[in-house]
């Protein structure tokens, strides 16, 4: 038995650096292999396993109440698991974030201890001392200051603006190497604007970069300007940017008035035809959210959008404070005098 901690709170440290890496690639691609999370979940029932037979012999380096634990252990296993799944299945959370709260559920159902001289991390353990309530619970808190961080960095940057608090701007140029939601219509801001993973699926099933739409957008407005053999559309993810080519292919127009801009078009940006050809959806997005979004990137040189954090990254940061320092939630709530 090691005098730093028990072998399964030690065997949980081999997860850390995964959810670490599970995280800068949500930021990097959006997409994060299912296969990242079976072995963690397979590492979680293995110190569990263990977990369990230590305190059933009582050979825990600190002295553990077996009711108690089992309690734990079943609102892990039994709360916070579904609850990460329901929030999947509602739209909360995207695939990864929940498989990510699923795994850290069976990894961490309680609180682990980690022993130095003259103190032991966590610090701050709550009365419920289910781990991943805490992880929950302090990615949400995490979560909620990121606005107010966003924010003093529009003010330093001299952006000012109402959506200020919850986007930040980009060069319209370089939209297509962002993540999130565009902030903008021609009418204003909107906070249901175009899904930029949309916008890189439409640019590659058109074969087009967004430098080719901005350079001649009444031509390219025309849905008779969209080649009659489309591409594949992809994921969305980054890769696939500007429709993923080194050297955008020139889309056929057809018909004398293509790209004249003389007559109302019955498609405008062959908006309808792409959403037709697709064989699901485009991350919630419409055809009018899409013809919306094209008109400003082509008119605008500056646009907000959402700065699209994803929900890992504050996960992984609520795992590192949950490990060293411990619950935020219940360290304010106790400094409080509610605890």
């Amino acid at each position: 038995m090691s005098t730093f901690a028990s072998v399964p709170d030690l065997l949980r440290l081999l997860a850390v650096p995964v959810f670490g890496w599970a995280a800068w690639r949500d930021v990097r691609t959006r997409r994060v292999p299912n296969r990242t999370w079976v072995p963690l979940v397979a590492l979680g029932a293995l110190a569990l396993a263990i977990e369990g037979w230590l305190v059933y012999t009582g050979e825990t380096p600190v002295p553990v109440d077996q009711g108690v634990y089992l309690v734990r252990v079943v609102i892990s296993l039994g709360f916070v698991g579904p609850l990460a799944y329901a929030f999947w299945w509602f739209g909360g959370f995207g695939g990864a974030d929940a498989k990510a709260l699923i795994t850290a559920a069976v990894l961490f159902p309680t609180f682990p201890t980690y022993l130095f001289p003259g103190f032991a991390l966590p610090v701050v353990v709550p009365t419920l001392g289910v781990f991943a309530m805490s992880v929950l619970s302090n990615t949400v808190v995490i979560g909620i200051a990121y606005p107010f961080v966003l924010t003093l960095r529009n003010a330093v940057g001299g952006h000012v603006s109402k959506v200020m608090f919850f986007g930040r701007p980009v060069r319209a140029t370089a939209v297509t190497e962002e993540y999130g939601r565009l902030l903008e219509t021609m009418d204003g801001f909107t906070r249901g604007g175009l899904d930029i993973d949309a916008l890189r699926m439409y640019l590659s099933w058109r074969g087009a970069a967004l430098a080719d739409l901005r350079g001649d957008p009444e031509r390219f407005r025309d849905p008779a300007s969209i080649p009659a053999e489309t591409n594949p559309p992809g994921d969305g993810s980054m890769p696939v940017t500007d429709g993923g080519r080194e050297a955008s292919p020139e889309p056929t127009a057809t018909g004398d008035e293509a790209g004249s801009g003389e007559e109302t078009l019955a498609d405008p940006w062959g908006a309808e035809r792409f959403f037709d050809e697709l064989d699901g959806g485009a991350y919630g997005t419409t055809p009018e959210q899409l013809r919306a979004g094209l008109d400003v990137l082509v008119a605008e040189d500056e646009v907000w959008i959402t700065p699209g954090i994803p929900f890992l990254v504050p996960m992984f940061v609520g795992l590192l404070v949950a490990l060293t320092y411990g619950d935020l939630l219940f360290a304010a709530i106790d400094a409080l005098g509610f605890a």
